[in-house]
Parts: structure tokens; sequence; C-alpha cells
């Protein structure tokens, strides 16, 4: 108990450190508690992911339970422009599945082909829609939808609603849900992309 109380306190510290840092790009000062995961993850077809990506990944909050719930040939990319939390990544999670990359949603697509996949199967989102640069959330939406595969979907945790605005325009089935065991209580998103839709389309 006492080892992991002492690992928890450490990766609180490497998280509020990284908030300091960039309070814009970080949603929360403290991880996601496990109700939130697990709520989060509970639409994801494990069987049929090859590739999971996600952005903004903090200290790994979601990172370990992706990488338990993956098939052994699947793939997580984790994207976060903040070099704190890339380094404390790659130095903690050692699995030949997973990928840190320090660089911008924004990059999904260049990122996802620089690592031999066309399309990826999920993508989750903890960044802060709301507190994006100008212009910042609406790239990343559009790009999140190109990226993913027709049946995919794009799965987004926040404390407000601010990111359906730009989900909306590309993801005409959006599920939401709410999780009250969760400091703060946080909006849950799924955003779906049409099965049997074309590249190029929204």
């Amino acid at each position: 108990m006492r080892d992991r109380l002492a690992l928890y306190g450490a990766q609180c510290s490497v998280f509020f450190r990284g908030f300091l840092e960039h309070p814009r790009m970080v949603g929360s000062i403290i991880p996601s508690s496990r109700f939130t995961v697990r709520r989060m993850l509970e639409p994801v077809n494990w069987r049929e992911t090859k590739l999971f990506v996600e952005y903004g990944p903090g200290i790994g909050t979601f990172c370990r339970p992706v990488l338990e719930r993956l098939r052994g040939d699947g793939a997580l990319i984790v994207i976060d422009t903040n070099p704190i939390y890339i380094d404390y990544l790659r130095k903690t999670i050692r699995d030949p599945r997973f990928h840190a990359v320090l660089g911008s949603a924004e990059d999904v697509e260049q990122i996802v082909a620089d690592h031999g996949f066309e399309k990826a199967d999920y993508v989750l989102s903890g960044l802060p829609f709301s507190t994006l640069p100008a212009g910042v959330a609406p790239a990343i939406a559009a790009a999140t939808h190109r990226v993913l595969r027709p049946g995919g979907a794009f799965l987004v945790y926040q404390f407000t609603a601010a990111c359906r605005d730009f989900m909306a325009p590309h993801f005409a089935r959006i599920d939401q849900g709410f999780e009250w065991l969760n400091i703060l209580p946080c909006k849950l998103f799924w955003g779906w992309k049409a099965e049997g839709e074309q590249p190029g389309q929204n």
C-alpha cells in the first residue's frame, strides 16, 4: 500500500507540473478516475482494434488500461505537445505496442502514417477544447475524422460540452454520457464515423 501511494504521489506530481507549464493544453490538474476510464472505453470493440490513438495522455491514466485490453498485434500511439509527459511515458511504459510522440494532434494523419498505418480504429482525447488556441480545436476535429476508419470513433471526455460543437460538423452520430465519479464530474462523448463513408466525406 505504501508503494502504491508513493507511486500515485509521484504520478500526480508529474501531472501537476505539466499542468503548470502548459495549463491551456491540460484538461485537469489531476488524472481521470478509474470510473471515467471504464465508461469511456466501454464501446470499444477490442477484437477489431489494430490502432488506438490518444491525444493528451498525461501520465498514462488511459494508456495502461488500453494496453491491457489491446490485442497482441495492436498498437497504441499517444500524442502530446508536453515533453514532460512524453519523457515520463517513454521511461515508465515498456511495451512494444506503445509509441509516445511529441507533437500536435493536428498532425495525427502524418503521425499515423509514419508508424505504418493508414487509419486509426479509435481516437481518444481529453484535450480541453474550450481553451485551445484559436483554430486548433476545429483542425483537430477535422483531422481526427479523416484519420478514422469507417465505423471507428472519436472518444472525448471534457468538463464542458464545447467539444461537441467541433465534432458535430464531422460526426453525424454523437453519443453522450456523464460520469459523476470523477474530479470534477465530466461529460463523455463518442463520435462515430459512418460505416461505408468515403474518403473526404464529413
